[in-house]
């Protein structure tokens, strides 16, 4: 097995650059997982292939306003600080915290360097110094340290960070909600779970009147889930770690539905691998996890213990993304369904269309 096998030929007019204006009216490719089969929907269609009794099981997570744009202090250049995730601290105030996070430009900022964040009012509302080198010195990650003397930190960001965007979507300037779940929550995240953008609250209740489970659980996306593997030998690739969580509750609806016969189907590949991380393999059942870490990396020849049926995007090529839905059904399937979704003219990546695999 190689990277070089989970790759396609993406072309650049195929990405999509805006959400579907109605979120469940895009296209939906459904893919039977074992034979290969295709059939051209509209996502709304979901409806025709979930049964009375089904669990659906997707990631409430929402996305930070975790995008900063500024100027570096003492030269007033133009700088970014992206934000991926809190680093665990004890007694730090509501004003100031301390950060993972992706800079740029990396080579200007080191240790010592600060960015500054003017709120509407033109004032300095934030300010991010560089505290450390993070762990990928050469990819612009960093450890920085935020303060503002605002009511807290919550509210600088919120005035002056934006929901980060791919940077394959470029010029995007549509409404930020539409990166946002209409099932999210508590803010997170670094990206999207993108496969629930396209659910409605009328579908949802939809599929609830017939008679499904709707369950969610968090798992707090990074932007090493989404990014290309650079080692020809995938198991080669290491997994930054990531938080999740899955309730009580979610357990025991995925325990009775395999009991009664039903399926479980995970809304995107961030809710397959929560369940999926939360299995017990020693017990030989699904548990209850609260605030766990997963680096799970799903490769064709991985078992799926809890996951029968799947909605996902389409995928960036060589991503481990590709590889998990490739484990899921076949490496030949999978890249068979996108060439057809290629011929077809399909809208690729985050903001593109979908498939189900069942």
């Amino acid at each position: 097995m190689k990277t070089s096998d989970f790759d396609y030929e993406l072309p650049e007019e195929l990405i999509a650059q805006a959400p579907a204006p109605v979120r469940d009216e895009c296209r939906l490719l459904v893919m039977d997982r074992r034979t290969g089969s295709l059939q051209d929907k509209i996502f709304k269609d979901i409806y025709d292939f979930v049964q009375p009794g089904d669990v659906l099981v997707a990631n409430e997570t929402r996305v930070l306003p975790a995008r900063l744009l500024g100027q570096k202090r003492g030269t007033g250049g133009s700088a970014e600080v992206f934000l991926l995730r809190p680093m665990p601290e004890a007694g730090v105030s509501s004003r100031e915290a301390t950060w993972e996070a992706l800079v740029r430009p990396g080579r200007r900022l080191r240790p010592g360097a600060v960015v500054e964040f003017p709120g509407q009012d033109g004032r300095i509302a934030m300010e991010a110094e560089v505290v450390d080198w993070g762990t990928g010195e050469g990819k612009g990650e960093r450890v920085v340290r935020l303060r503002t003397d605002m009511t807290s930190l919550d509210e600088a960001l919120h005035s002056v960070g934006h929901t980060p965007l791919p940077p394959y979507i470029k010029g995007y300037e549509g409404d930020e909600e539409m990166y946002q779940t209409v099932y999210s929550r508590r803010e997170a995240s670094a990206a999207a779970p993108t496969a629930g953008l396209h659910f409605t609250p009328e579908l949802i209740e939809r599929l609830k009147a017939k008679g499904a489970e709707w369950h969610t659980v968090e798992l707090q996306v990074g932007l090493d889930t989404f990014r290309i593997v650079d080692e020809e030998d995938p198991t080669a690739h290491q997994m930054h770690t990531e938080t999740y969580s899955v309730p009580q509750s979610v357990v025991d609806a995925v325990d009775a539905a395999h009991e009664r016969g039903n399926r479980v189907f995970a809304i995107g590949t961030t809710s397959v691998r929560s369940l999926e991380s939360a299995w017990d393999a020693q017990a030989g059942r699904l548990v209850a996890r609260d605030m766990a870490k997963t680096n799970l990396f799903l490769l064709p020849g991985s078992e799926f213990h809890v996951v029968d049926c799947m909605v996902t995007n389409f995928h960036v090529p060589r991503s481990t993304l590709m590889m998990l839905v490739s484990a899921f059904s076949s490496r030949e399937n999978i890249m068979s369904a996108y060439a057809h979704a290629i011929a077809e003219r399909y809208r690729m990546l985050s903001f593109g269309d979908a498939m189900l695999i069942v």
